[in-house]
């Protein structure tokens, strides 16, 4: 797509013939295939400027899966990949916007600590609800920094009560993690089963995504979504898809938040009374049909 020149983040592919090579070594990854990843992220580096787990500018990415076909919810994606106690502090002062820093780090050791170490989601959503149960609101963004800062605190206590380990600060070692549970990820028991309903073969393995993180989560000027080249109710050749203000990918499909239509026309069609990203953002629609 980059090749095309199409707006899309630099980032590398991490292909299947890895995932067999992983699995084969007793699913741990090789040094020769560390050595390829770090590489890799040299030339992501160099064309983004930033650099991972740097104190002035640092790069952080997203690692998701990429599996032959289609299989929606059923892969594992981390997002916000680099953030520590120290390089959060850096993208606060990178970007001027502390609220989003500390949102960002929230979101990373909420999705890292239940792929990656295997922590139940619920540990995390419950303090969220408490949270906004105290302050008195309902949606996450009417929460502010200091918020987020307790949370942080009390993510970490809840990493380190279930794991016996405190958070991952080293970025290289957070990259490698977030790898290896993508791989894993393929023979997850949901991943099975969806593979057998679909007749999907096992062998196939997935790839892995490397990307330079954009934000959606940086105010109500950026957002997130999910677009079709195509509407699937009956396959005419037209921009179909939901997204939503201020927030990352996965509160698009976590069901959160309300998703907001792409197009005015659909938007309309459903009655909705949030307006659709053609009337609110209309120069990112043109870029985006």
């Amino acid at each position: 797509m980059r090749k095309l020149g199409l707006p899309v983040p630099s980032g590398f592919t991490i292909s299947t013939k890895v995932c067999d090579i992983f699995y084969k070594n007793k699913k741990k990854l090789t040094p020769k295939i560390l050595k390829e990843v770090n590489k890799e992220l040299k030339i992501i580096e160099k064309e983004s400027g930033k650099k991972l787990g740097d104190l002035k500018n640092p790069l952080l990415v997203s690692v998701r899966s990429g599996a032959r076909v289609s299989m929606p919810g059923m892969m594992d994606t981390i997002l916000n990949l680099g953030l520590n106690d120290k390089t959060v502090q850096a993208l606060a002062n990178k970007t001027s916007n502390m609220r989003f820093a500390k949102d960002s780090y929230r979101r990373f050791i909420q999705m890292y600590s239940n792929v990656v170490l295997e922590v139940e989601a619920y540990n995390f959503e419950e303090l969220i609800e408490n949270y906004k149960l105290t302050k008195g609101v309902l949606l996450d963004t009417e929460l502010d920094e200091n918020d987020w800062d307790g949370l942080i605190k009390d993510f970490k206590e809840v990493v380190k009560k279930n794991t016996k380990k405190e958070f991952p600060q080293n970025v290289f070692d957070q990259l490698s993690g977030a790898i290896s549970a993508v791989f894993l990820s393929w023979e997850s028991n949901r991943a099975k089963i969806y593979r057998k309903l679909n007749q999907i073969p096992s062998e196939w393995g997935t790839a892995v995504n490397v990307q330079s993180m954009v934000f959606g989560n940086m105010g109500n000027d950026c957002a997130t979504g999910v677009v079709f080249t195509r509407n699937p109710s009956d396959g005419s050749k037209e921009i179909y898809g939901e997204y939503l203000i201020n927030a990352q990918g996965e509160d698009v499909v976590a069901g959160t938040r309300t998703p907001q239509y792409i197009t005015k026309q659909a938007s309309k069609d459903t009655s909705l009374k949030e307006k659709s990203m053609e009337q609110l953002m209309p120069q990112v629609f043109r870029q985006l049909k």
